[in-house]
């Protein structure tokens, strides 16, 4: 496991290293930019030895974009941490009924709704459910993370940390509106990952089902909730826990356009921000960002899948 741990370490420092390129390469399609008068390499030194600095520079506003980042960032990981588990929750147990049921009717149902929840547009989809759910029946709002007549004090820049211990006479009714303005965008950020969910969560239990201590546990007569419990849930699990990690960079990108049409303050939008003033600085600030993040995520899924199932440590022992 430590070999193991090591070599993704060492593939983790490459991959940024390569990040750090576009990066800096960004930096140089200013011409006015002071980064593009210099040598390459040797400011790309420089360039690494800023951003080991948590340095990312100042935008054309002249804001330093490190105070920037730790305002939208949070947000930005509030609603793809509260939409991935959403889609764990939901996808898990349905894909467990498809796997189990396969080839039945409500295996096909749940395929086809899968694949139709993965096929449809997002900004489509997000849309439909402004114009259903607020703009006709008035049920959820339209933007934002909490309604302007409350004032939240950003402690941690999480809304629902900062809304649950937040002082006054109004602590409840923020704490209400922050539920009420998380509801949409998360089930729209959560619709692409959860169908993916159910399709992998499919594929394994249906691969479980068919292995020989399934049959077994059968003929001994266990219980229905015995088998699914004891030995399929156990043993489908473990196997896809890897594949989080990809779900989850996924909807980092899907958190773009959902934060732009919410009107979401988080490092989506503000990276469109970015895009549209041609601000470079804050351009390779964002594309750092969010880049080591969605290589931590993938790290971490096959660290925390290789601990939890040691037949990814012999596989890739196998095939060094």
């Amino acid at each position: 496991m430590f070999i193991y741990t090591v070599r993704r370490f060492n593939l983790f420092i490459i991959t940024l290293l390569i990040l750090t390129l576009v990066g800096y390469s960004l930096l140089r399609l200013e011409p006015q930019s002071p980064w593009a008068i210099q040598d390459f390499w040797q400011g790309w030194w420089m360039y690494l030895s800023e951003l080991s600095q948590f340095n990312f520079g100042v935008n054309k506003n002249g804001n330093d974009i490190a105070i920037e980042l730790v305002k939208v960032f949070p947000a930005t990981l509030e609603l793809c941490f509260i939409a991935f588990l959403l889609s764990l929750f939901i996808g898990l147990p349905i894909g467990t009924i498809a796997g189990m049921k396969q080839g039945k009717w409500i295996d096909t149902i749940i395929s086809f709704t899968s694949m139709s929840g993965y096929s449809a547009p997002l900004y489509w989809v997000a849309l439909m459910m402004i114009m259903v759910f607020s703009l006709h029946y008035g049920m959820f709002p339209v933007s934002g993370r909490y309604d302007l007549l409350y004032e939240v004090e950003p402690v941690t820049g999480f809304i629902l940390i900062d809304a649950f211990f937040a002082k006054g006479v109004n602590s409840a009714n923020i704490l209400h509106s922050v539920f009420e303005h998380m509801i949409m965008p998360c089930l729209v950020l959560a619709l692409a990952p959860t169908t993916q969910v159910i399709r992998l969560m499919r594929a394994s239990v249906a691969d479980v089902m068919s292995q020989n201590y399934v049959r077994a546990a059968r003929i001994k007569g266990l219980s229905y909730y015995k088998i699914i419990t004891q030995h399929v849930l156990r043993n489908a699990i473990p196997p896809i826990i890897p594949k989080f990690g990809v779900q989850l960079s996924s909807m980092l990108t899907l958190a773009i356009i959902t934060e732009s049409i919410f009107n979401w303050p988080g490092i989506g939008r503000w990276l469109l921000d970015a895009l549209s003033n041609k601000d470079y600085m804050s351009i390779q600030a964002g594309v750092i960002a969010v880049g080591s993040l969605v290589l931590t995520a993938n790290i971490l899924s096959d660290l925390i899948g290789a601990m939890i199932n040691p037949l990814v440590r012999k596989e890739w022992y196998a095939n060094k």
